[in-house]
């Protein structure tokens, strides 16, 4: 195996001793905003597919089929409803999310020795760190974004949901999901970074700057996570969205474990993996643009550092 290239004392990964928080946080930003805009219809078809109601509905067949018929009967920008709250919330989240994911994998030791080394451990335990900061600060807006993307929805706008949920519901509404958002982020995210660090490590052993390995891998990675982690997700939207809800079981959801017992009664097992596939098909790509994005503004401010 040849050795690692290194630049200046220090490789692509090991990031260069004066290499701002502010950068790192600009990157993320930068990752974040540009992951979740670009599947966003997708994302939509899968929160109506998961949503548990007793009002009709309607029924979907095939992800292409769903996108023109949305489109059709409700309008193209009906595909695009509350993406301003993921910009106005993703942006500050992936900043948090790769700046705590950085500082605990220096504090860990997955940023010392040569760019070839393996540290899954301080890998996973970063990336677990870093969702449980970042979901706190983003949930409010995973809130919004969800109540906009329902079908018939009510809302005018991110500001008039953000206003009513608070009058009719409490503040407590938008942190209803915030258990379970982690215990489906925490191993969604320990499963990806080490995906991810491992089919790096094995396709760019040397550790540089290579845009077609990172997509990749972040695909791969995004979309085993995500599988693993659709019947948690299904909860989640179940917990977000209740207070839309026509039944007073649904409005009245407590927590996991009650959304789970519900959703068992009603349609067995086979309910906690609705919207897989819409799950799978806009995690992949987001994953894989999110990692793409962000490893190519860190190595541009890395080249800046240089110069």
């Amino acid at each position: 195996m040849a050795a690692p290239v290194e630049d200046d004392g220090y490789d692509y990964e090991s990031l260069p001793p004066n290499f701002s928080l502010g950068a790192n946080m600009l990157a993320g930003a930068f990752a974040g905003i540009a992951e979740h805009s670009v599947m966003y219809p997708v994302d939509l078809l899968k929160t109506r597919m998961q949503v548990v109601n007793s009002s009709p509905t309607a029924v979907y067949s095939g992800i292409s089929n769903a996108m023109i018929t949305i489109s059709r009967v409700e309008g193209f920008r009906t595909l695009w409803r509350g993406i301003s709250s993921v910009v106005l919330g993703a942006g500050p989240a992936h900043a948090v999310y790769f700046a705590t994911y950085e500082a605990v994998k220096h504090a860990m030791g997955g940023n010392e020795g040569l760019a070839h080394e393996h540290h899954p451990l301080a890998a996973a335990v970063s990336g677990a760190s870093a969702t449980i900061a970042s979901d706190a600060l983003m949930n409010p807006f995973d809130v919004v974004k969800q109540r906009m993307q329902l079908q018939n929805s009510v809302y005018k706008s991110i500001g008039h949901c953000a206003r009513t949920v608070f009058r009719t519901e409490g503040f407590s509404a938008f942190y209803v999901s915030y258990p379970t958002t982690l215990c489906m982020t925490v191993p969604f995210t320990a499963i990806q970074f080490m995906a991810y660090e491992s089919t790096s490590k094995i396709l760019n052993p040397t550790g540089r700057y290579d845009p077609y390995t990172h997509c990749f891998a972040g695909a791969l990675a995004g979309g085993v996570a995500a599988g693993i982690t659709t019947p948690l997700d299904v909860i989640k939207t179940l917990l977000q969205t209740r207070g839309t809800a026509t039944e007073t079981e649904l409005r009245n959801i407590k927590g996991l474990f009650d959304a789970a017992k519900i959703l068992k009664a009603r349609e067995g097992y086979k309910g906690f993996f609705r919207g897989l596939k819409p799950r799978i098909v806009t995690t992949m790509p987001s994953t894989a643009i999110c990692w793409s994005g962000y490893e190519m503004a860190k190595a541009f401010f890395i080249r800046r550092n240089e110069a």
